[in-house]
């Protein structure tokens, strides 16, 4: 809808190249050499959106940014994005999500810390959770 917008050409990346006919991985116009923005609705990790920029960059294309809808914000994807030299940026995060249900009240202080806590480290607040 954006490229349509802007008059701009539009392509999509699958997950992996597919199994049949032309085994295409990326579908749509990208031409070598074109600069361009991925968007996404949502990174956790960031390891599904770097499979579509280097898709990308595999064509030949240069990948300015990759602009999310959403992001939880986890620090697996922010250092997964710097060690593939690729910028991204999102229109929304957890972090302004819970910040503005703690301001209204929507959540507990309690709530509020754990859903932090969450974010900062899953594994070890699952630990603490099933123990």
């Amino acid at each position: 809808l954006i490229a349509q917008q802007l008059g701009l050409p539009y392509f999509y990346v699958r997950p992996e190249p597919k199994k049949h006919g032309m085994k295409n991985q990326i579908e749509g116009y990208l031409k070598k050499g074109s600069k361009i923005i991925l968007i996404e609705d949502l990174i956790s990790t960031g390891l599904s959106s770097l499979k579509a920029v280097n898709a990308c960059r595999g064509e030949g294309a240069i990948v300015l940014k990759v602009l999310s809808i959403f992001t939880y914000g986890f620090n697996k994807s922010v250092k997964a994005f710097k060690e593939s030299k690729c910028d991204f940026a999102c229109l929304s995060s957890l972090n302004a999500l819970l910040l503005c249900a703690k301001e209204d009240e929507s959540i507990s202080e309690e709530n509020y810390q754990s859903l932090l806590n969450w974010q900062s480290d899953i594994q070890a607040w699952s630990d603490e959770r099933s123990s």
